[in-house]
């Protein structure tokens, strides 16, 4: 389990996470699916362990909105040829928020978490296998795809923590 992969929150924030979540795992269910309502979940966690904390103070509504609009944007949900999909502006209506707001929150949950769109950290499950940037990897001063590396390299990748599994090996035809 990775750092982004923990629900744990410090108690003087747990009804804060529990409040934001609330609205989030509703939202997940309701428009979303399950991978994304964890992935939510754990990166409310995550900005609840922030030292101080941003979470302590403003709306719960505008924090669900703006994690999970920045979860979003790592995983495309905002391209209507992803499934699933939405509109950022449905997405902001349906939390209750302004665009702006949305945008501006989003961005400094992006921010303090360090998200970025195909970021490894805070990609589906569902989609770690098809994100390139799971599998590059620097072997001797170059970067390189490690599916395409010999077993040994991708176990030591792996062993290291450096891709999310081992990748299968190519079936002799």
């Amino acid at each position: 389990m990775t750092a982004t992969e923990s629900e744990k929150v410090p108690r003087a924030l747990q009804a804060k996470f529990g409040e934001i979540t609330a609205i989030t795992d509703g939202f997940a269910t309701e428009h979303l699916n399950d991978e994304y309502r964890q992935l939510i979940r754990y990166a409310v966690a995550a900005l609840c362990r922030k030292r101080p904390s941003p979470v302590a103070t403003g709306k719960a509504n505008t924090w669900a909105c703006g994690v999970t609009h920045a979860v979003g944007i790592v995983n495309f949900l905002f391209d209507s040829s992803q499934t699933p999909h939405m509109k950022a502006s449905d997405l902001y209506r349906t939390f209750g928020i302004s665009q702006s707001t949305g945008q501006g929150k989003s961005k400094l949950v992006r921010d303090l978490l360090s998200m970025g769109q195909l970021d490894p950290e805070w990609t589906l499950p569902s989609r770690i296998a098809g994100n390139p940037m799971a599998w590059m990897v620097m072997v001797d001063g170059m970067i390189v795809d490690i599916r395409r590396m010999p077993r040994e390299l991708q176990e030591a990748a792996f062993a290291k923590g450096l891709i999310p599994y081992l990748p299968e090996r190519e079936q002799d035809g």
